[in-house]
């Protein structure tokens, strides 16, 4: 069970905005990089998530490059999951590999600020302001196997191959 604050952006969200390539340089220092994470979509994002907290977006969020180091700050931020509408796949799969859960649900009740809880097996988001309930589509198994032990190759080392 994941448990914490809702920050809300709007459609569209790119790489560019999760990670401006103004700070490339900061690629070979990911805390350092991760301080500037989202902040040209909300200035404030770095200094004002806490550990367990989501990203909500809505439609195509984490568009543009491939960067893996988009949902790397993200998760290192202390995020626990991304909701959205819809997702880039390039982004979708990236972040999975790298153990940060893309679900995607109806994001429009949830408000900036809300706290939620999301059972990733059961597929559910509640909202525990609102009291709205949300599902997302069941996440396969093997996903499910891979976010569980913090990502793709931290799954690899202790499994060895995948088994679906």
């Amino acid at each position: 069970m994941l448990k914490g604050r809702a920050h809300k952006f709007g459609d569209g969200i790119s790489t560019d905005h999760i990670i401006s390539g103004r700070y490339a340089h900061l690629r070979s220092n990911l805390p350092e990089l991760a301080k500037h994470v989202l902040e040209d979509a909300d200035a404030d994002f770095a200094k004002k998530v806490k550990h367990g907290d989501f990203v909500v977006g809505g439609n195509n969020f984490g568009l543009g490059s491939s960067r893996e180091h988009a949902p790397l700050v993200i998760k290192i931020a202390g995020v626990s999951a991304i909701l959205a509408k819809s997702a880039a796949r390039i982004f979708f799969r990236n972040a999975i590999n790298l153990g940060l859960p893309v679900l995607i649900c109806d994001t429009d009740k949830i408000n900036n600020g809300d706290e939620l809880e999301v059972d990733l097996a059961a597929g559910t988001v509640k909202d525990l302001t609102s009291g709205e309930k949300l599902t997302f589509g069941k996440i396969p198994g093997v996903m499910l196997k891979i976010l569980n032990e913090g990502g793709l190759i931290p799954y690899i080392q202790k499994h060895g191959d995948i088994k679906v």
